[in-house]
């Protein structure tokens, strides 16, 4: 089922988040299991099936990554557990960026390793936005360019790969 279907509106990588929780609180109401408690049965499996997939579609829409990654399985861009090839010279400025976050590792009570890495990645998560709103923008206004929707997969890729950076930090961090 398509999420954006099942809640009347245009496939858009930035959806109306207050359109988004009225459509999911409606069909929360409408597929509410109690509701078919004396129907039994089919009813009550269908039921317990779309209140899943409406919770599912609500919690995809209102993250924009989760978005992203919908919009391209929609349309075949994007596949469960994929082996994307980066660009090479991206890979190298992760390189250098991974080193900045070993450094902090190495030494964690140095205050500036740990700026340093987190300024890297805060600056490649900036770098990376400024790169693919219009990217984003353009889909939005002009529909499923299939070349466009593979630059935005590519941005995709990158921004999953500066996620897990940001997580490393924020994992050693805590400790």
């Amino acid at each position: 089922m398509n999420y954006f279907e099942l809640y009347e509106m245009p496939a858009t990588f930035f959806p109306d988040a207050a359109v988004v929780k009225a459509k999911y609180y409606e069909l929360s109401r409408k597929y509410h299991p109690d509701r078919f408690a004396a129907q039994g049965g089919d009813a009550m499996a269908e039921a317990m099936r779309m209140a899943a997939v409406n919770n599912e579609a609500y919690k995809t829409l209102r993250n924009a990554d989760a978005t992203m990654a919908y919009i391209l399985k929609l349309h075949g861009m994007l596949e469960e557990e994929e082996k994307y090839t980066l660009p090479p010279d991206f890979l190298m400025e992760m390189m250098e960026l991974n080193e900045a976050v070993s450094d902090y590792e190495d030494m964690p009570d140095n205050e500036d390793a740990r700026l340093t890495a987190m300024n890297s990645v805060a600056e490649q998560l900036q770098a990376w936005e400024q790169a693919t709103m219009p990217l984003i923008q353009q889909y939005d206004a002009a529909g499923q360019d299939r070349a466009l929707l593979a630059q935005i997969k590519d941005m995709y890729m990158r921004k999953k790969y500066l996620l897990r950076i940001q997580e490393r930090i924020d994992t050693f961090a805590a400790r």
